[in-house]
This record gives C-alpha cells, sequence and structure tokens, in this order.
C-alpha cells in the first residue's frame, strides 16, 4: 500500500516538475516571439500597402484561398556613372521609375547623353580664331574669337569686328590642327565676316545652317566657342527673346531679327556657332549684354541664321553686301504718341523723320513734327507704316526686318495712314549709302 502510494506519488511530483518546467519555458519564449513576429505588406482595397502581421496576413490569405508569397531582400545595386535609358522594346527589364524624381533624373539623362553627343558631332564643326591687328601707328594687338565651319571648300563663318584690321588670321581647328586663314569678304552691317582655308584637316566638316524663323522662345540653345581664348567649350541655355534689333557697332544701321539668349557668351566667343538641339546653327554669338562687368552677365545675342543665309554666299562671291535703304527714322507707337495723333491703334510703324533725298523722301512719305505737350517733346504728323507689299507690320522693328530682306532696286508698296486715311506708296528701295553717318538706331 504504501509503495504505491509512493510510486504515484513520485510520478506525480515528476509530471508536476516536468509541467513546470515548460511553463517557465512559455513564458520565456512568449516575449521573444512577440518581438520578432514578421511583417508583410498586403493592399488595401484602397490600393494603400499597410503592414501586418505575418499570421494574420496568413490567416486572411487562407481565408482568400491564396498562400503569401515570402518577400526576398535584395541589394540595393551601386549607381552607374552615368544613367542608362532603356528602351521600349525592352520594358520588361527596366525599372519604372516610381517618384516624379525618379523621372527628372531619367529626363536629366536623356538631355546629358543628348548633349555630350551633339557636343562630340559638332564641335568639329567649331573654329576657334587667332588674330594679330594693326591698330595703326606701329602698334599691333593679338585678339581671339570663334566661328563655324560653313562648306566643304574651307569658307569660315565670323564677326566682322573679329578680324577688322587683321594683318594675320589663324584658323584652329578641333583636333588642334591650325591654318592660316584668308579673309575672303565682311559687312560691317551684319557684323558677318568669310575668311577661308586651303584646306580643311581631316574629320572637321561643315555645320547645317537653321531657317531661324522656326526658332522659339523657350527653345534649347548651344554655344560653342572659344571663351577667354578657352577652345572647345560648350554651354546651355535657352532662346530667351526672339525679334531683337540689335546695333551693328559698325554703322548707325540695326541688324534686325536678333536672337537673345541666356546661354553663356563671354569675349571669345564672339562668331562662333549658337544651335539647337538638332545640331543646326540658328545664329552667330554677336554681343553681350555686360552693364560694366567683363563678362556675361545672362543675355547675349546673335545675328539670326537667316542674315547669315543671305549675306555669306554675297561675301564669298563679292566680298561685300548691299543692303536696301528705305531712309526713315521711326519710333514705337506707345499710349502718349497714339493719343497725341488720334490714332486708334498702337500697331504700326511711325515715321519720325524722311532723310532727304533718300527713298522714302523721293516716294513722298511724310515724317512728324515735334510738338511741345506739357514739357514732353512728341512728334505728330507722320506717316503711320501698316503694311508692306500686302503683309502688316505691327512696329518699326517689323518694318525694318521686312525691308532688310529686299533688295536694291526692288518696288515695294508701302500701305500708311496719313491724317486718318489710308493711302498705299510706292518705294523704290535703294543701296545703303557707305557714307552714311547719322547716329540711327533704328537702321532704315
Amino acid at each position: 500500500m504504501n509503495r504505491k502510494f509512493l510510486l504515484w506519488g513520485g510520478l506525480g511530483c515528476g509530471v508536476v516538475a516536468i509541467l513546470v518546467v515548460v511553463a517557465l519555458v512559455g513564458l520565456l519564449v512568449l516575449p521573444f516571439r512577440l518581438v520578432r513576429t514578421d511583417t508583410v505588406a498586403v493592399e488595401t482595397p484602397s490600393g494603400a500597402a499597410v503592414q501586418v502581421p505575418a499570421e494574420r496576413a496568413a490567416q486572411t490569405s487562407r481565408a482568400q484561398g491564396t498562400t503569401p508569397q515570402a518577400s526576398v531582400p535584395t541589394l540595393t545595386p551601386p549607381p552607374s556613372p552615368r544613367p542608362v535609358l532603356v528602351s521600349s522594346s525592352s520594358a520588361q527589364s527596366a525599372t519604372v521609375p516610381s517618384t516624379a524624381q525618379d523621372s527628372a533624373l531619367q529626363n536629366l539623362a536623356t538631355t546629358s547623353n543628348l548633349l555630350n553627343k551633339r557636343y562630340a558631332e559638332l564641335n568639329p564643326g567649331v573654329v576657334n580664331i587667332g588674330v594679330v591687328a594693326d591698330l595703326g601707328n606701329g602698334q599691333q594687338a593679338i585678339g581671339a574669337g570663334s566661328g563655324f565651319v560653313l562648306d566643304n571648300d574651307g569658307h569660315i563663318v565670323t564677326n566682322n569686328h573679329v578680324i577688322a584690321q587683321a594683318i594675320d588670321v589663324v584658323a584652329i581647328f578641333f583636333n588642334g590642327l591650325q591654318a592660316h586663314a584668308e579673309v575672303i569678304g565682311a559687312d560691317d552691317d551684319s557684323d558677318l565676316a568669310i575668311i577661308k582655308v586651303a584646306e580643311l584637316p581631316k574629320d572637321v566638316h561643315p555645320l547645317t545652317v537653321a531657317d531661324s524663323d522656326l526658332v522659339e522662345v523657350g527653345d534649347w540653345a548651344i554655344a560653342i566657342g572659344n571663351p577667354f581664348g578657352l577652345g572647345s567649350s560648350m554651354t546651355l541655355g535657352v532662346v530667351s527673346a526672339i525679334g531683337r534689333s540689335i546695333p551693328s557697332g559698325a554703322t548707325p544701321f540695326a541688324i534686325p531679327q536678333a536672337i537673345q539668349t541666356d546661354a553663356a557668351i563671354n569675349p571669345g566667343n564672339s562668331g562662333g556657332p549658337l544651335l539647337n538641339l538638332d545640331g543646326q546653327v540658328i545664329g552667330v554669338n554677336a554681343q553681350i549684354r555686360t552693364n560694366g562687368s567683363n563678362g556675361n552677365t545672362g543675355v547675349g545675342f546673335a545675328i539670326p541664321a537667316n542674315v547669315v543665309r543671305h549675306v555669306a554666299p554675297v561675301l564669298i562671291v563679292n566680298g561685300n553686301y548691299n543692303w536696301p535703304w528705305l531712309g526713315v527714322e521711326g519710333a514705337p507707337i506707345g499710349l502718349t504718341l497714339m493719343e497725341a495723333n488720334n490714332l486708334d491703334s498702337q500697331r504700326g510703324a511711325y515715321i519720325v523723320s524722311v532723310v532727304p533725298n533718300g527713298p522714302a523722301a523721293q516716294a513722298g512719305l511724310q515724317g512728324a513734327e515735334i510738338v511741345d505737350r506739357n514739357g514732353m517733346q512728341i512728334p505728330v504728323g507722320g506717316d503711320v507704316v501698316i503694311a508692306i507689299d500686302g503683309e502688316p507690320v505691327m512696329d518699326f522693328d517689323d518694318l525694318s526686318s521686312k525691308v532688310a530682306f529686299k533688295e536694291p532696286g526692288a518696288q515695294t508698296v508701302l500701305t500708311v495712314l496719313r491724317n486718318g486715311q489710308q493711302q498705299d506708296v510706292t518705294v523704290t528701295l535703294e543701296a545703303r549709302p557707305s557714307n552714311f553717318g547719322q547716329n540711327s538706331t533704328t537702321g532704315q
């Protein structure tokens, strides 16, 4: 009896001891397990991803008849030296940008790769120009500028002010080779010049001249040239304005339809190309607005490509270019001028004065009389040109531009408003007089 009691008592104590040990182990493991519980992402009906415990996700999946796929940890690859764009044909292996920042970086990579390509293509057509100029009185000066190859015959476009008074011109190509260049032709009014080398080095090629009428504000613009004598430099900006009239610098006439850009242009860039992203020359870099500084302030001007297209071929053949001349000075029609002249519109080219014996004077165009209105000198009574050969004229710069692209000797019909009445006046354009010394910024 006592033996049985002792046996069952021993077994009972052993079982109790085992249960106690199991309970203690459970208490120790449970907190650790609660802390280590994994979570997985589950998509909600709204499309948002929320984190829930893995067991709960498993229960939800089992209830829905699916099994969750365990996530596999991956290492983020290091960024490549240059982002590589993936074409749509390999979209399965492409990483789709997940944020606006990723998309912007991809667009930046596209632009960067395009600029790399354009520079490699275009730089062989750009020329650095070294000049020794005769200043007179036995003095000489050394200068530098830029240019671009126009054709396979070795003709190079540059600015007139780059080669003015030159006694020696050297063309320096992208590969460092140098060649003496001859000045073939120059035009003070457009600030353009043509130089020529006997033979182009290997791999040097002409650049394509665009139609500058197609240039729009906001277009990308690339300038390649020789700023401060630092050859093969490229800058990027945008076309910030079009249709500017800029002074030629050597004559009282203006250059029409100039292109304004914020692409950095500095001394030494003069004569070099301003290009679009297609690699076409849209202008010849000529001027910068410095406001007294020694470098770029964010506003530069280029002679438009269509002026190059008109002038360059004639310079190659004749050495000079004859511009047509109307022989008037004008002003924009602002509110004050419109009210003083009882005009119904601010559109049109207001004629302030007519050059004696000039084409406009011979045709009977009338200038204005200057009167004093409350202390202000205001032109009154001048003709207003509202059309030329049937094309509307927006302002005086527009009239100057339209006249500039005609030929000396051409007859043109001007539609004018005179004393409130509209009439047509036929004018025979003449070549600009070489000795015209009137200080005009209007150009016609």
